[in-house]
């Protein structure tokens, strides 16, 4: 069976971004699994997307906006 591709994204994060991610991925994990940053990074995309899908909340898309806003995630040049 061929292998699946998938594309890579890089991004510039924060040391902040970065210790969340890690602690995120830690609290997800389990004795039997343990769960990457990047499954965390791809879930987080699966819930935003799916959530903006179904009809987003009063205020929801404001809120991310701000997030990202903020400097909450690091724009490219």
């Amino acid at each position: 069976m061929p292998k699946k591709e998938r594309k890579r994204l890089q991004v510039v994060i924060s040391d902040e971004q970065d210790a969340l991610l890690t602690r995120t991925a830690y609290e997800l994990s389990s004795p039997e699994r343990l769960i990457s940053k990047s499954e965390v990074v791809r879930l987080a995309i699966e819930k935003i997307a799916r959530e903006l899908g179904e009809g987003p909340q009063t205020g929801q898309i404001e809120e991310y906006r701000a997030i990202l806003g903020s400097g909450g995630a690091e724009e490219e040049a």
